[in-house]
Protein backbone atom coordinates (compact mmCIF):
# COMPACT_ATOMS: atom_id res chain seq x y z
CA UNK A 1 0.00 0.00 0.00
CA UNK A 2 2.02 3.32 -0.95
CA UNK A 3 1.90 5.81 2.18
CA UNK A 4 0.18 9.24 2.06
CA UNK A 5 1.90 11.77 0.44
CA UNK A 6 3.29 14.28 3.05
CA UNK A 7 0.91 17.63 3.04
CA UNK A 8 1.81 21.22 3.20
CA UNK A 9 -0.44 23.25 5.59
CA UNK A 10 -0.60 27.13 6.01
CA UNK A 11 -2.96 27.74 9.56
CA UNK A 12 -3.64 31.15 10.54
CA UNK A 13 -4.17 31.35 14.49
CA UNK A 14 -2.57 28.91 15.78
CA UNK A 15 -1.77 29.95 19.59
CA UNK A 16 -4.93 28.11 20.60
CA UNK A 17 -8.19 26.59 20.26
CA UNK A 18 -8.94 24.94 16.33
CA UNK A 19 -6.12 26.68 14.69
CA UNK A 20 -3.76 24.98 17.32
CA UNK A 21 -5.81 22.01 17.61
CA UNK A 22 -5.96 21.07 13.63
CA UNK A 23 -2.17 22.02 13.23
CA UNK A 24 -1.25 19.39 16.26
CA UNK A 25 -3.28 16.89 14.39
CA UNK A 26 -1.63 17.55 11.24
CA UNK A 27 2.01 17.48 12.53
CA UNK A 28 0.46 14.28 14.47
CA UNK A 29 0.64 12.73 11.33
CA UNK A 30 3.42 13.57 9.30
CA UNK A 31 2.90 16.91 7.71
CA UNK A 32 4.68 20.47 7.21
CA UNK A 33 2.64 23.22 8.89
CA UNK A 34 3.07 26.73 8.96
CA UNK A 35 1.46 28.24 11.33
CA UNK A 36 0.39 32.31 12.04
CA UNK A 37 0.84 34.12 15.33
CA UNK A 38 0.58 37.44 16.53
CA UNK A 39 3.44 37.69 18.89
CA UNK A 40 6.97 36.62 17.58
CA UNK A 41 7.33 35.58 21.15
CA UNK A 42 4.69 32.44 20.72
CA UNK A 43 6.82 31.16 17.20
CA UNK A 44 9.65 28.97 19.46
CA UNK A 45 6.82 27.35 21.51
CA UNK A 46 4.91 26.50 18.06
CA UNK A 47 7.99 25.44 16.16
CA UNK A 48 8.52 22.75 19.55
CA UNK A 49 6.06 20.95 18.74
CA UNK A 50 7.65 19.69 15.57
CA UNK A 51 10.95 20.82 14.81
CA UNK A 52 11.67 20.61 11.37
CA UNK A 53 8.21 20.58 10.17
CA UNK A 54 6.23 23.35 12.39
CA UNK A 55 7.12 26.44 11.50
CA UNK A 56 5.64 30.07 13.14
CA UNK A 57 5.28 32.95 11.16
CA UNK A 58 4.43 36.59 12.72
CA UNK A 59 0.91 38.01 11.58
CA UNK A 60 -1.86 40.22 12.53
CA UNK A 61 -4.80 39.08 9.46
CA UNK A 62 -5.65 42.70 9.86
CA UNK A 63 -2.72 44.16 8.97
CA UNK A 64 -2.70 44.14 5.23
CA UNK A 65 0.86 45.07 4.95
CA UNK A 66 1.76 41.94 6.73
CA UNK A 67 -0.22 39.34 4.34
CA UNK A 68 2.35 39.05 1.16
CA UNK A 69 5.35 38.56 3.34
CA UNK A 70 4.18 36.14 5.46
CA UNK A 71 2.83 33.92 2.50
CA UNK A 72 6.24 34.36 1.21
CA UNK A 73 8.02 33.26 4.08
CA UNK A 74 5.71 30.42 4.21
CA UNK A 75 6.44 29.25 0.70
CA UNK A 76 10.06 29.40 1.36
CA UNK A 77 9.51 27.20 5.03
CA UNK A 78 7.43 24.97 2.85
CA UNK A 79 8.28 24.95 -0.72
CA UNK A 80 4.60 24.76 -1.47
CA UNK A 81 1.58 25.44 0.01
CA UNK A 82 -1.37 22.25 -0.28
CA UNK A 83 -3.70 23.90 2.08
CA UNK A 84 -4.65 27.23 3.15
CA UNK A 85 -6.65 27.33 6.28
CA UNK A 86 -8.03 30.63 7.43
CA UNK A 87 -8.65 29.96 10.88
CA UNK A 88 -7.70 33.61 12.71
CA UNK A 89 -10.76 34.67 14.04
CA UNK A 90 -12.70 36.07 17.05
CA UNK A 91 -16.52 37.14 18.17
CA UNK A 92 -18.54 40.37 18.49
CA UNK A 93 -21.24 40.32 21.18
CA UNK A 94 -24.12 42.99 21.40
CA UNK A 95 -26.90 44.14 19.25
CA UNK A 96 -26.11 46.16 16.04
CA UNK A 97 -26.96 49.67 16.90
CA UNK A 98 -25.09 49.12 20.10
CA UNK A 99 -21.51 48.58 17.86
CA UNK A 100 -18.92 51.51 17.27
CA UNK A 101 -17.52 52.46 13.17
CA UNK A 102 -13.92 50.75 14.60
CA UNK A 103 -15.63 48.01 16.54
CA UNK A 104 -17.41 46.75 13.09
CA UNK A 105 -14.20 47.16 11.04
CA UNK A 106 -12.32 45.14 13.58
CA UNK A 107 -14.45 42.27 13.32
CA UNK A 108 -15.24 42.81 9.33
CA UNK A 109 -11.42 42.74 9.10
CA UNK A 110 -10.44 39.80 11.08
CA UNK A 111 -12.81 37.45 9.84
CA UNK A 112 -13.79 38.49 6.30
CA UNK A 113 -11.12 41.13 4.98
CA UNK A 114 -8.31 38.90 6.32
CA UNK A 115 -8.93 36.08 4.95
CA UNK A 116 -9.96 37.35 1.66
CA UNK A 117 -5.97 39.09 1.50
CA UNK A 118 -4.31 35.82 2.42
CA UNK A 119 -6.81 33.70 -0.07
CA UNK A 120 -5.76 36.60 -3.34
CA UNK A 121 -2.20 36.16 -1.68
CA UNK A 122 -1.85 32.35 -2.11
CA UNK A 123 -4.09 31.92 -5.28
CA UNK A 124 -0.91 32.55 -7.81
CA UNK A 125 0.94 29.86 -6.09
CA UNK A 126 -1.78 27.29 -6.70
CA UNK A 127 -2.70 28.35 -10.10
CA UNK A 128 0.51 27.57 -10.84
CA UNK A 129 0.55 24.56 -9.31
CA UNK A 130 -3.35 23.05 -10.50
CA UNK A 131 -4.05 22.29 -7.15
CA UNK A 132 -4.39 23.25 -3.80
CA UNK A 133 -7.45 23.49 -1.60
CA UNK A 134 -8.89 26.83 1.05
CA UNK A 135 -10.34 25.65 4.10
CA UNK A 136 -12.59 28.87 5.10
CA UNK A 137 -13.40 28.78 8.75
CA UNK A 138 -17.01 30.07 9.20
CA UNK A 139 -19.99 29.29 11.80
CA UNK A 140 -23.08 28.54 12.53
CA UNK A 141 -23.35 32.12 12.50
CA UNK A 142 -22.56 32.42 8.95
CA UNK A 143 -25.85 30.96 8.44
CA UNK A 144 -28.10 31.56 10.37
CA UNK A 145 -28.84 35.31 11.64
CA UNK A 146 -28.68 35.91 15.73
CA UNK A 147 -29.32 38.31 18.11
CA UNK A 148 -26.77 39.74 19.95
CA UNK A 149 -24.19 38.51 17.06
CA UNK A 150 -25.39 40.62 14.47
CA UNK A 151 -22.01 42.10 13.33
CA UNK A 152 -20.49 38.61 13.89
CA UNK A 153 -22.60 36.65 11.66
CA UNK A 154 -22.70 39.68 9.21
CA UNK A 155 -18.60 39.17 8.65
CA UNK A 156 -19.07 35.11 8.43
CA UNK A 157 -22.32 35.56 5.68
CA UNK A 158 -19.96 37.11 3.47
CA UNK A 159 -17.24 34.86 4.40
CA UNK A 160 -19.80 32.18 2.90
CA UNK A 161 -20.60 34.12 -0.13
CA UNK A 162 -17.14 34.31 -0.99
CA UNK A 163 -16.30 31.43 -0.22
CA UNK A 164 -19.32 29.65 -2.99
CA UNK A 165 -18.36 32.21 -5.14
CA UNK A 166 -14.73 31.52 -5.08
CA UNK A 167 -15.51 28.00 -4.96
CA UNK A 168 -16.88 28.16 -8.55
CA UNK A 169 -14.34 30.34 -9.67
CA UNK A 170 -11.43 28.36 -8.92
CA UNK A 171 -12.70 25.08 -10.12
CA UNK A 172 -11.12 24.98 -13.17
CA UNK A 173 -7.64 24.95 -11.76
CA UNK A 174 -7.99 22.17 -9.99
CA UNK A 175 -8.53 23.92 -6.42
CA UNK A 176 -11.10 23.48 -3.63
CA UNK A 177 -12.54 25.30 -1.33
CA UNK A 178 -14.43 24.56 1.45
CA UNK A 179 -16.31 26.09 4.38
CA UNK A 180 -16.16 24.99 7.91
CA UNK A 181 -19.12 25.67 9.86
CA UNK A 182 -18.59 24.90 13.82
CA UNK A 183 -21.83 24.84 16.46
CA UNK A 184 -20.49 25.06 20.09
CA UNK A 185 -17.30 23.63 20.86
CA UNK A 186 -15.34 23.82 23.42
CA UNK A 187 -12.45 26.23 22.40
CA UNK A 188 -11.53 29.35 24.18
CA UNK A 189 -13.74 30.94 21.83
CA UNK A 190 -16.45 31.86 24.48
CA UNK A 191 -13.65 33.93 26.52
CA UNK A 192 -10.72 34.96 25.28
CA UNK A 193 -11.59 35.04 21.63
CA UNK A 194 -14.98 37.08 21.91
CA UNK A 195 -14.97 40.68 22.74
CA UNK A 196 -18.41 42.68 24.00
CA UNK A 197 -19.49 45.85 22.26
CA UNK A 198 -17.54 48.67 24.51
CA UNK A 199 -21.04 50.90 24.54
CA UNK A 200 -23.96 49.09 25.65
CA UNK A 201 -27.32 50.56 25.43
CA UNK A 202 -29.74 49.64 28.09
CA UNK A 203 -32.81 49.85 25.98
CA UNK A 204 -31.56 46.53 24.81
CA UNK A 205 -30.56 44.68 28.45
CA UNK A 206 -34.12 42.86 28.76
CA UNK A 207 -34.01 41.78 24.71
CA UNK A 208 -32.65 38.46 23.01
CA UNK A 209 -29.49 40.54 22.00
CA UNK A 210 -28.72 42.02 25.37
CA UNK A 211 -29.04 38.12 27.17
CA UNK A 212 -26.44 37.56 24.35
CA UNK A 213 -24.00 39.80 25.54
CA UNK A 214 -25.17 39.42 29.16
CA UNK A 215 -24.38 35.46 29.72
CA UNK A 216 -22.48 34.69 26.26
CA UNK A 217 -18.93 34.15 28.83
CA UNK A 218 -20.89 31.78 30.99
CA UNK A 219 -21.55 29.88 27.58
CA UNK A 220 -17.62 29.08 28.32
CA UNK A 221 -16.46 25.53 29.11
CA UNK A 222 -20.25 24.34 28.31
CA UNK A 223 -20.28 23.90 24.59
CA UNK A 224 -21.19 20.34 23.30
CA UNK A 225 -18.52 19.59 21.12
CA UNK A 226 -14.71 17.84 21.34
CA UNK A 227 -13.12 20.29 18.53
CA UNK A 228 -10.05 17.22 19.14
CA UNK A 229 -12.96 15.72 16.88
CA UNK A 230 -14.00 18.15 15.21
CA UNK A 231 -10.58 18.92 13.76
CA UNK A 232 -10.06 15.07 13.06
CA UNK A 233 -13.62 15.34 11.03
CA UNK A 234 -11.49 18.15 8.62
CA UNK A 235 -8.52 15.48 8.60
CA UNK A 236 -11.26 12.70 7.37
CA UNK A 237 -12.81 14.85 5.16
CA UNK A 238 -9.08 15.80 2.94
CA UNK A 239 -9.18 12.08 2.63
CA UNK A 240 -12.27 11.70 1.07
CA UNK A 241 -12.37 11.31 -2.64
CA UNK A 242 -13.89 14.74 -2.72
CA UNK A 243 -14.47 17.63 -0.50
CA UNK A 244 -18.01 19.44 0.23
CA UNK A 245 -18.44 22.88 -0.05
CA UNK A 246 -19.62 23.35 3.56
CA UNK A 247 -18.92 20.43 6.42
CA UNK A 248 -21.19 21.37 8.99
CA UNK A 249 -19.74 20.39 12.46
CA UNK A 250 -22.11 19.61 15.58
CA UNK A 251 -25.17 17.82 16.06
CA UNK A 252 -26.38 21.48 17.75
CA UNK A 253 -25.28 22.86 14.08
CA UNK A 254 -26.60 20.56 11.90
CA UNK A 255 -29.93 20.53 13.46
CA UNK A 256 -29.94 24.46 13.51
CA UNK A 257 -29.13 24.51 10.16
CA UNK A 258 -31.62 22.08 8.51
CA UNK A 259 -34.24 23.91 10.49
CA UNK A 260 -33.33 27.28 9.11
CA UNK A 261 -33.42 25.59 5.59
CA UNK A 262 -36.85 24.60 6.36
CA UNK A 263 -37.73 27.61 7.64
CA UNK A 264 -36.55 29.50 4.60
CA UNK A 265 -38.29 26.72 1.92
CA UNK A 266 -41.33 27.21 3.51
CA UNK A 267 -41.31 31.04 3.42
CA UNK A 268 -40.58 30.65 -0.30
CA UNK A 269 -43.45 28.38 -0.61
CA UNK A 270 -45.89 30.68 1.08
CA UNK A 271 -45.41 33.28 -0.84
CA UNK A 272 -44.34 31.87 -4.04
CA UNK A 273 -47.91 33.13 -5.48
CA UNK A 274 -46.36 36.94 -4.94
CA UNK A 275 -43.01 36.15 -5.92
CA UNK A 276 -44.00 34.69 -9.26
CA UNK A 277 -46.04 37.31 -10.36
CA UNK A 278 -43.72 40.16 -11.21
CA UNK A 279 -42.71 39.22 -15.29
CA UNK A 280 -44.26 41.34 -17.37
CA UNK A 281 -47.55 40.17 -18.86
Amino acid sequence: MASRQTTHWLITGVSSGFGRILAQAALARGDSVVGTLRRTSQISEFEALAPGRAHGVQLDVTDAECIDPAVTKSIAALGHIDILVNNAGYGLFGAIEEATAQELQQVMDTNFTGPLRLIQAVLPHMRARKQGHIINFSSLAGMIGMPGVGLYCSAKFALEGMSESLAKELAPFGIEVTLIEPGGFRTNFASSSLAIVANPIAAYDATPAGQTRKHISGYAGHEPGDPVKGMQAILDMLDAPKAPLRLVLGADAVAAIRGKLGQVRAEIDSWESTSVATAFA
